[in-house]
Order: C-alpha cells, then structure tokens, then sequence
C-alpha cells in the first residue's frame, strides 16, 4: 500500500515537473522564437525626440514657432521630482523595482479580462514597456506585440538606468492639443513651467496618457477631476505627498488655458508675419522639413521688433487709402445664416469659426464684426471680442458703393445686410486717443510689398508682403515676380558708368523707333515729349526713357545684363531693348539687396533674414556674417574703441562708379521723380518706377545705413488708373519707414572714394563750370581721379530719328534744331534740356 501510495504521488511530481518543464521550455521557445529580428533597443541610448524650431528676434524676443509635434525636450534631471512621482503613481508606481515589466500587473490584467469574457481587457503595461510601444513597437493589441515588449524592455533596463527611461518615457507622450512631452504639456494647459506645477497640476499631466481625449479640461472636466483626484491619492499613497497635501490638493479646481483660467502662451507670441513664414520657407529648403520642423532649432532672425509694424503701417496705410479711393465696397464675401443670429451666443459661436483676417491694426485694432440690424440709425454691429451695443452710423458709409451683381455700381452708402461679416474698428481722435465711433473697413484688393535692410550687412530689419498675413499668405515681397520698371534704369546707367560714360555725358533725348518680331516698338517718355541733349545725370532724375534705350544700345544689352545678374536682380537677363526699362520680372526682395550694394559702395550682400541658427545643443550650424573680427577675441579694449572689423566681401562694383550713382540717384529724391514725396532731412538716394499702364509702381532708396523698397500693384496685374506713380504711391510708404528709421539708425553723407576728383559742371547743359559757380543748375560731380573729364560729346545710340514720327514741336510747343548724333547722322531734337515733367518714366 505504502509502495502504491508512492508511487501515485511519485507520479504526481513527475507529471507536474515534466508540465512545468514544458511550460518553462514552451514559453523558453516562445520568448527565444519572438526575441529574434527584433529592433535594436541600444538606438534608444542616441534618441534624440522630435522637438519645437524656435523663432527669435534680433532683440531675443521669441516671435514664432514651428513643430510638427509640439514638444519642449527636457533632460531627466531638469524634471521635478514631483512631475516624476505623479506619472510613476498613475502608470507604473513598480517603476523603480521592476526589471521592465510587472508580472502581478499581468497577471491581475489576465485575471479581469478572463472574468469579464473579454469586455473588461486593460493595460499592465510598465513605463519602460510603453517606452518600447512607442518607440520601438507597434500600437496592436496582439499577444504577439505585448511578448515582444517585455522582452526589449527587460533587455532596455539592463541597458539604460531608470532615469533615462523615464527621460525617454515623459518626452514622447502625447498628452493633447497637439503637446507631446511633460514640458510643452506643462506651458499649453497652465502657460507654466514644470518647475512651476502644484501637485494638482502635475496630477493633471499624470491622467492625460491614458486617453487625453477622454479628459478635456473643458467638455470632459468631471471625468479628468476624478482622474486627477485618482493620482494625487496614488501620490499619497506611495509616500510621495504627505496627506495635508492631499488633502488640500484634491479640493482645488481642475483650472487650464482651455478653460480660462490662465493667459496662453500663445497670446504672448505675435501673430504669425510674412517675416516668420519667410523664415520657414527658407530655412525648410536649406535643412529640409523634417529638421527644420522637428530638429529643434533656435533661430535668431534680423527682424528689428520696434521696425516691423512701422513697416507693416507704413505699407497698409497707403493700400487702404488707394482702396478708399476707388470707392467701391467688396467687404469680407463672408455671410451668417439667420438661425446664427437668434441670440448674442449663437453668433458669437458662429463668428469664431469664420475665417476672416484677424492681424490687422491699421491706427487700431480691427475686428470681425456680423451685422444684426440696418436702419435708419445705421448698421447694428455684433464684434468679436467686444461687448454693448454698437452701431456704425449712415456717415461711415457714405464713401463707397456697392457692385451689384449686374457690374454697376448701386447706391451709396447701401453696402450692408443682415448676416454680413464685415471688419471694423474704433476711429479715434487724434489729440487724446479718445473714442468717436466704429467704421467700417475691408482688406483693399490692391497689394503690395515692403522691404528694409541694412545696406553693409544684407540683415532684412523689416519686411511686408501684403495687407495681411491672414488674409493672403503670398508674400509680394519674396514670391511675387514683378516688372521694376524704372526702378531698373541705375543698372543700365551703372554700366554705362563702367563703360567710359561720366554723369556730364550728353545723351540724345529724341524718338526712337525699333522694329521688332511684334512690329514697330516706338518707346516714349512718361511726359510724351522730348529734351534734346541731356546730361545723364539729369537722365535718371527725370526717368528719361529714350536717354536709357539709347544707353543701353551704345553699351549693349549683354553688357547691361551682365551687370543685372551680377547684382542678383537677374538670373538670365534676355538682351533685348525693352529690358532696359524693367520689362523683365524680379522681385523686391532682389531689387532691394541690389540697391544695398550700390549704398555701400559696391560690395557684395547676401540679403539674410536669419543671423544665427542654432542646433537642440546649442551649436551654432549656420552664422551669416563671415566677417572677421580679430579686435572681438581680445579681453579688453582700449575705452572708446571700437573692435575692427575686416570686410571679406567680392566687390561687384567700382567704388566711384557707386558714389557717381548714388549722388545721381539723390538728385531723384531732390529735384527728380520723387522730389514731392521723399524728404528725411538726411542724404537720401534711391529710383522711381510705373510700369506701363502703371500696373506696377516701385521705389527703391537708401540713406548711408539701410536700404529699403516698396512696390504697389494688383495681384492680377491691371492699372491703377491715371496719375498713378511710383514717386506718388510707394513714395509715401519709403517716408514714412524711413523717417522713423532715420530717428533709430541716424544717416550720414554718402562716403567719397579717394579716387574721386570734383568738377562743377551745370546739370542742364553738361557743360564744365569754374569752381566758383553757384545756384540751382550746379552740381559737384565727381569723375575719376587720373582721367581727363570729356564735356560736349554727344550719344544717341546709333538711332536716327523715325521718319514717320511727330516733331518735337508738334509734342510739346518748343522750337526744335537739327544736330549731329555720334554716328555722323542728322536728328531733330528739341531745345536745350531741362526739367521738363516730372514722372516716374517707365514702360512706354
């Protein structure tokens, strides 16, 4: 009996050792079978998360940002503790004793979903398992995946220590509006630093990885208050708060940005610019997208923070104003249902969601306002963001009309409807800021760009590509290929200037024609008439048109076309005549960098408008200036001495070929084509343009220090009517910038080459004048030092006057005389030259 007794039990042991050997091998196989091929967990060790590119102005104020995913990386050892123990009490309170994975945790897991048949099935996963999820892994819920799982975080935790696991762990997270990583977490929902958090706030973050979509701080507040509740007594319970902590946290109010309780971080950046969006376009193609938007970038951009909205007004002001002036209202296009306009919450709630521009200040803040009411009191006005009643008065309305539907214009003052959503804002008075009304406004269909940098270093201070940002995000000032115009003629003229020419030289201002694949090309000045002999100085301040082609024949289009793709403006100049006036299309942008390198004296610039980019460790990957400065590394200086700075740049230009067209060129700005508008009581040169039709008008100027340019015109190319110029529109924007400019970054003369030798000479005739002379027809031009200054020689470019064509006196009056151009050939020419009519030449 005893014998059988051992035996039964005898078999007992052998069969359980033998099925616990089984499983031991089973599960040895399984776990050996599914640890093959899988990926390498050591790549962890170098992870380095996607994480926030960052924008900073020159004065280092942070004006943009750029993420795909919205993460703020923070290393282990700058995360409190207590941000710590809350996600370890509510996702893995083990964390500190487990090898990566928790086989209670497990098994309790298996026990529930068991005895629910499936319905109750919960993670037990660990932090470091999740760390392998998501880095490593897949999301699936498969056995398969979970085996996996354990087996790399068992062997991560033999590689990395806890702390870098929970480094790896609080980084990747998601936890909602778009906020992956405790910190970045930390500033979307509290506008706080992690250092900042209460234990209640820290609890908070600690409840979002289960679902944060399931725990909305607003529309799901009672679910994330028990959830957070739930981890501040975890907290307790582990030892990691005392229980008058708990106590006194667990009865504070679930508070957050959503919800209003806090200002967002959000509100401290500026809307974003074309400047910041510039930044990224360009910055995406140099270190492609995916670093760009995920390496974590500190850039710090040229933009100067007290410039920029000068330049943005400066711009808005002049479209709108040319836009009132047409006197016809588009308004936004945008309209409310009538079921939006049943209660004051309605039509809030439905005015928020229409897209309509909302970076618009233009004297003040404009608003997105739905009308509720027209009478005779005017247009009741519903605005975002404001309370009461408000209406715009019948007044406000009286200057525009409406277009109909048949394209005629309706009555004035009837520009309105119920369900309309138009823009408005305060009209204030002007001595003490005081409120007078609401009127109405809209985003002109006229647009633009505006450009400013400095003339020695290429660093773009400010830049506007539009009226608004949100209303249109094509940047005019970049992105828009525009015909220059005049503002083209200083590269013709520099040319020349290189070529032999002087500004005394005598040029034939007389018809032209050209015959061409399109037929008879017969150019005209701006004023329709013609000046005879005429110094080239006088040329460019009065935008001679004919003076120009004859130029740019006598010198040759391959060579003025040389001299455009030298300065950038071009990349491939096509050498035919019409080129010459600025047929050919570039940027503001490009014309504005040219114009730097005839202020500075003819040295290159790179146009920038980043200074510095910076990697996530803070090395710096791209500089701007490659100066050298040797004085920078001395520890001391001499008081009152400056470091010296050693230029490197290519020389594109001739220093005195430079200083004759910027004395030129300032002649435009005293007595030229933009005499009536520009006056900064400082040394200011620059160039006119209108194109034909005048669909696009330009002005491009500088002063010693920066160089700036604007350009008006439809995005659609049409007129802008009659009378419509570069001196006259774009040179408004140029004075109001650059007076406020002037105020920041002073002005000095245009420095003197030594290599220039003065000689009086009288601007209307060329002719050479005692050093003695003085009065309104003297200038002091300077010519080359060593070479002997030719008066009297007479250019016309090889053209014979059309035989066809009116004579001068049929044009404008004037006794006109025979001479001999410098072919031999006779022309008739009007009298001797003078200032004749002032425009902005052009395409004509």
């Amino acid at each position: 009996m005893f014998r059988f007794i051992l035996s039964f039990f005898g078999g007992i042991f052998t069969t359980l050792t033998m099925s616990i050997a089984m499983v031991a091998l089973t599960i040895g196989a399984v776990f050996w079978m599914y640890g093959r091929d899988l990926p390498s967990h050591e790549s962890l060790a170098q992870y380095t998360p996607p994480t926030i590119s960052r924008i900073y102005s020159g004065q280092g104020k942070l004006i943009d940002e750029f993420a795909t995913e919205r993460r703020l990386f923070a290393p282990a050892d700058t995360i409190p503790d207590l941000v710590k123990h809350a996600f370890i009490s509510a996702e893995d309170k083990n964390f500190y004793e487990h090898d990566g994975y928790d086989l209670r945790g497990i098994g309790a897991a298996a026990v529930d979903a068991v005895r629910s048949r499936g319905a109750d099935i919960r993670g037990a996963s660990t932090i470091t398992q999740q760390v392998m999820k998501n880095f490593l892994l897949s999301g699936d819920r498969r056995a398969e995946r979970k085996i996996k799982e354990i087996i790399l975080a068992a062997r991560v935790e033999e590689a990395l220590d806890k702390e870098k696991i929970l480094e790896l762990y609080m980084n990747e997270i998601f936890l909602g509006q778009n906020s992956y990583g405790v910190a970045a977490a930390s500033q979307t929902y509290f506008n706080k630093t992690l250092s900042q958090l209460a234990p209640h706030e820290a609890a908070f973050l600690a409840s979002l990885p289960k679902a944060p979509s399931q725990y909305h701080p607003v529309r799901q507040i009672d679910r994330l208050r028990a959830r957070r509740n739930f981890v501040l007594r975890e907290m307790k319970e582990n030892g990691y708060i005392s229980d008058a902590v708990y106590q006194t946290e667990v009865e504070m109010p679930v508070r957050s940005v959503q919800n209003g309780d806090f200002e967002s971080f959000k509100n401290q950046l500026p809307p974003r610019d074309y400047f910041t969006d510039e930044i990224r376009r360009q910055l995406s193609e140099d270190f492609g997208e995916g670093e760009f938007f995920g390496g974590g970038l500190t850039v710090r951009a040229t933009i100067d923070n007290e410039m920029q909205p000068i330049a943005a007004d400066a711009l808005r002001r002049q479209l709108e104003q040319y836009d009132r002036g047409q006197g016809v209202w588009r308004g936004t296009g945008k309209t409310l249902p009538p079921e939006a306009l049943v209660s004051e919450a309605a039509w809030r709630a439905a005015l928020a969601d229409v897209r309509v521009a909302r970076d618009i200040t233009l004297e003040t803040q404009w608003f997105p306002a739905v009308v509720l009411e027209v009478g005779g009191q005017g247009a009741r006005l519903g605005i975002e963001s404001v309370d009461g009643e408000n209406w715009v008065p019948p007044k406000d309305m009286a200057w525009a009309r409406k277009r109909q539907e048949n394209g005629k214009l309706g009555a004035k003052g009837d520009l309105v409807a119920v369900g309309d959503v138009v823009h408005v804002r305060r009209m204030v008075a002007d001595a003490d800021g005081s409120f007078i009304r609401w009127t109405l406004r809209q985003v002109p269909e006229v647009q633009g760009g505006f450009v400013a940098m400095d003339v020695n270093t290429g660093r773009v201070i400010a830049m506007q590509g539009g009226f608004s940002y949100q209303a249109s995000v094509f940047n005019r000032a970049t992105q828009a290929k525009r015909q220059p115009g005049s503002s083209f003629k200083p590269f013709v003229f520099a040319a020349a200037l290189d070529s032999g020419y002087s500004p005394a030289t005598i040029v034939v201002d007389a018809p032209i024609e050209i015959n061409t694949p399109q037929g008879v090309w017969r150019p005209k000045n701006a004023s329709n008439r013609y000046y005879g002999p005429t110094p080239l100085r006088t040329g460019i301040e009065q935008s001679r048109n004919l003076m120009t082609i004859r130029l740019a024949q006598e010198v040759g289009m391959n060579v003025v076309g040389d001299y455009a793709e030298r300065f950038g403006v071009y990349e491939n100049l096509s050498p035919v005549l019409a080129n010459a006036l600025g047929s050919q299309e570039t940027t503001l942008y490009q014309m504005v960098a040219a114009y730097a390198m005839f202020a500075n004296g003819g040295e290159r610039v790179e146009p920038t408008l980043v200074d510095r980019v910076q990697d996530r460790y803070g090395r710096t990957v791209y500089k701007h200036d490659k100066r050298i400065c040797n004085d920078c590394n001395l520890p001391t200086l001499t008081a009152g001495t400056a470091p010296r700075v050693t230029s490197n740049r290519e020389r594109v230009m001739d220093a005195v070929t430079a200083y004759q067209l910027t004395s030129m060129m300032t002649g435009v700005v005293e007595r030229g084509t933009a005499r009536k508008t520009v006056n900064l009581g400082v040394p200011t040169a620059g160039k006119t343009g209108t194109t034909n039709d005048a669909k696009d008008v330009w002005f491009v100027g500088f002063t010693s220090n920066i160089v700036a340019g604007c350009y008006i015109g439809y995005d659609q190319p049409r007129s802008l009517g009659r009378g419509a110029s570069g001196g006259g529109m774009c040179g408004p924007v140029f004075q109001r910038f650059m007076s406020k400019a002037v105020q920041k970054y002073g002005g000095g003369k245009f420095e003197a080459p030594g290599a220039c030798e003065f000689i009086k000479i009288d601007r209307f005739s060329g002719a050479r004048l005692g050093n003695g002379a003085a009065g309104n027809n003297v200038v002091s031009e300077c010519f080359r030092e060593g070479e002997t200054p030719l008066f009297g020689i007479t250019f016309d470019g090889g053209f014979a006057m059309g035989a066809d064509l009116p004579l001068v006196d049929e044009l404008g009056g004037r006794a006109a005389r025979e001479v001999t151009t410098s072919t031999g050939q006779k022309a008739v020419v009007g009298p001797k030259a003078g200032f004749g009519t002032l425009s902005s030449g052009g395409l004509y």
